[in-house]
């Protein structure tokens, strides 16, 4: 039994405290310092409410009145990751604002199928909403319908309906749980998906899988042990980019980059494949007014516009790896290295299916006196002849048993086939275009 004392004659309300969950605001002592809660007191587990407006004598009471909301003691949330839902209309033009209204009297809803996942993207594509989920593409009509017949054909209808029927693209692809692999160029839309280990295009003929142009075993790899994708248009050079990021392996150097594994390339329309990995990681991609840019580290980055070969403020070398195998069934000697480009790449290194190895080959210099002319006859760099560049190839394989002639003293190298591996050093030429065209050698059958 408790006693309150009233000073006033008035109407009140006597409650009962029943729990305080939130910490921040539960009561005051003598229950304030016991954690999770308070002690339960017959005497001190009331407060006093007035029921009429300040507190005068037949005043008019106080009351909520029609409650909006209702204080439901079992809260039940409902997660519905396979469905779309829209608000009322806006028109700016007019002045109406209907994006905070829900009816639940009219159809405003539309579900996907929950088997294939949650929905991770939504792209608006003229009057289609394509719906990207886990392992699902599909497109929802926009304001119109469609009715089809006994034969399966279709019969678009105009409807009230804002999202109409939902029709799923032929394959079982989707987008995984990577959004951010989702670019767009024209009526060509690209994206990932981890789960079946390919990158995949969505355009008029429906889902291809362009991951299969020569890289379908990379990408199955690499999507299997990236935890971050970025994509994005490369709207300058009209490329898709593709950035597959790794987790921390090894100890923690100095440089991030060294120790965080990364692979950022890019797809070519033009020769439908993958044409250069580049030496960069962003943390985002995006392209604007003709221009490509990335982020890292909070700060965007210009990509189409200083030295070339130079990312985040570090300039790197161009390499290009080529395998020269002309007349495959063949046993050859190949006896020069050739290219078409620009002055200044070099032979890195060259080996041959027989383990033959090539000394490195120079760069081409320009000669401009008659010395440094027939000083240049006796070192091993790229010479030119009509805007061509050749080099002869230098076997520098250690010695082999049984061999008459062996390392510097023979020339080429004997196998079916060579890997030849030709850079570029950008930090000598920083503003200067050096395009490589097209790499050969000159061979002839081996004598055995």
């Amino acid at each position: 039994m408790a006693i309150i004392e009233v000073k006033y004659f008035n109407t009140f309300l006597i409650k009962k405290i029943k729990n305080i969950v939130d910490q921040a605001v539960k009561p005051t002592a003598p229950f304030a310092n016991v954690p999770g809660g308070y002690t339960p007191s017959a005497a001190n587990d009331w407060y006093i409410e007035e029921s009429r407006i300040r507190g005068g004598y037949n005043n008019t009471t106080v009351d909520f009145g029609v409650k909006a909301y209702l204080d439901e003691e079992n809260t039940k949330q409902q997660h519905r990751f396979n469905t779309l839902i829209y608000s009322g209309i806006f028109n700016s033009r007019t002045g109406i604002n209907n994006t905070n209204q829900f009816s639940v009297g009219e159809d405003i809803t539309r579900s996907t199928d929950p088997a294939n996942g949650s929905i991770q993207k939504l792209y608006a594509e003229d009057t289609n909403l394509i719906i990207f989920q886990e392992d699902k593409v599909s497109r929802a009509l926009i304001d119109k319908d469609a009715i089809y017949s006994a034969e399966g054909n279709g019969t678009v209808t105009s409807s009230n309906l804002v999202i109409g029927q939902i029709v799923a693209y032929a394959g079982e692809y989707g987008i995984a749980t990577d959004p951010f692999s989702f670019a767009v160029y024209g009526y060509r839309k690209y994206f990932t998906d981890r789960k079946k280990g390919c990158v995949l295009r969505l355009s008029a003929d429906g889902i291809t899988e362009i991951s299969s142009y020569g890289m379908h075993d990379f990408f199955r790899d690499e999507l299997a042990n990236s935890t971050t994708i970025r994509g994005a248009w490369d709207i300058h050079n009209k490329n898709y980019v593709l950035s597959l990021q790794g987790s921390n392996v090894g100890p923690l150097p100095t440089d991030p980059v060294s120790y965080e594994t990364y692979k950022t390339l890019s797809f070519d329309e033009g020769v439908l494949g993958w044409t250069s990995f580049f030496n960069y990681k962003p943390d985002f991609l995006v392209s604007l007014q003709n221009n490509f840019y990335s982020l890292k580290n909070g700060q965007l980055w210009l990509h189409n516009t200083g030295s070339y070969g130079s990312f985040y403020g570090t300039t790197y070398d161009s390499n290009v790896t080529v395998i020269l195998n002309k007349e495959p069934s063949l046993v050859k000697n190949f006896k020069t290295i050739n290219y078409e480009g620009g002055g200044g790449w070099q032979l890195e290194s060259m080996v041959a299916s027989s383990g033959d190895v090539s000394v490195p080959v120079g760069a081409y210099t320009l000669q401009t006196t008659l010395s440094s002319l027939e000083s240049s006859l006796f070192v091993n760099n790229f010479k030119r002849k009509e805007n061509k560049f050749f080099a002869n190839l230098i076997n520098n394989s250690p010695a082999t048993e049984g061999e008459i002639l062996w390392g510097p003293s023979s020339t080429g190298l004997k196998g079916f086939f060579t890997e030849a591996k030709i850079k570029l050093v950008n930090s000598d030429y920083p503003t200067t275009k050096k395009e490589l065209f097209a790499v050969s050698s000159d061979i002839v059958e081996s004598s055995y």
